[in-house]
């Protein structure tokens, strides 16, 4: 899809891009296929796109493969979408609220994710998407800064965590604001993550761990913990895998969250 093309469709159809939804449509032909090549896709592969609005990614993505699935949170680009992608399966759904079809693996998963909600929705795909190979999204370029940090950072938290645990991160390109209809206040960026062994770890528990630990900053973790154990026993298993009894959330190593969970959950 194209600017002229979106633009028609829009005019034609009468469709009203959504602030609510953070819809903002991508329209720029070279970067929807570059974002299409990093999947990396073959026929075979299962592939899940959460947001896909007018189709501009989902159309050339069910070209590369047999098995795409869209999850769509507004009803009538869903139904829009089954209309015009007939080898994709369209669900009219919040993602957030979607489940996982049972023995269903995943292969790749993409999305140009909504800006306000971009945290919650990756830490889903991490938490219940990990058997992905990879996973390809756009984002706003600022919020990087959560994604890609250390610990002891201000912004290093839950999302930092479970994407250094998932796998490599590699920052691809930046996309203006020109690139899509209407266009957003941001810059964007598109970045992709491809699995490492640590992502066994990765589970929809293990996440409910996580924002337990990082529940209140400020609060040493064991106070965060209290509902794992007594003061006593949280402050006896951090000393056990050699952390201090007093730390903080900010200041553990992805893997010691890890450690931390196995004894604890």
């Amino acid at each position: 899809m194209n600017r002229d093309s979106i633009r028609d469709i829009l005019q034609t159809e009468g469709i009203l891009p959504l602030t609510k939804y953070g819809q903002n449509f991508l329209c720029d032909e070279n970067i929807i296929q570059n974002i299409v090549d990093l999947c990396e896709l073959n026929r075979e592969d299962m592939v899940i796109e959460v947001g896909p609005g007018l189709g501009s990614l989902s159309f050339p993505l069910s070209l590369k493969t047999d098995h795409l699935a869209c999850i769509e949170i507004d009803k009538g680009l869903a139904e829009r979408l089954k209309e015009s992608i007939t080898n994709a399966t369209i669900f009219h759904q919040d993602f957030l609220k979607f489940e996982r079809p049972e023995g269903i693996s995943i292969d790749v998963a993409v999305s140009n994710i909504p800006y306000y909600i971009m945290t919650d929705i990756m830490k889903k795909l991490f938490g219940e998407y990990s058997d992905a190979r990879k996973m390809v999204f756009m984002v706003e370029d600022e919020a990087i800064a959560r994604i890609d940090c250390k610990p002891g950072s201000k912004q290093y938290g839950p999302l930092a965590i479970l994407a250094s645990l998932y796998g490599g991160y590699k920052y691809e390109f930046k996309v203006p604001a020109s690139a899509f209809i209407p266009q957003p206040r941001t810059t964007s960026a598109v970045i992709s993550f491809t699995r490492a062994m640590t992502a066994d770890y990765l589970t929809p528990e293990f996440v409910k761990f996580l924002n337990s630990c990082f529940s209140m900053r400020r609060k040493m973790l064991k106070k965060n913990l209290s509902g794992f154990g007594s003061a006593e026993t949280i402050a006896n298993v951090l000393t056990h895998i050699g952390l201090n009894e007093n730390c903080r959330a900010e200041e553990l190593e992805p893997g010691e969250f890890v450690r931390l969970f196995k004894v604890l959950c």
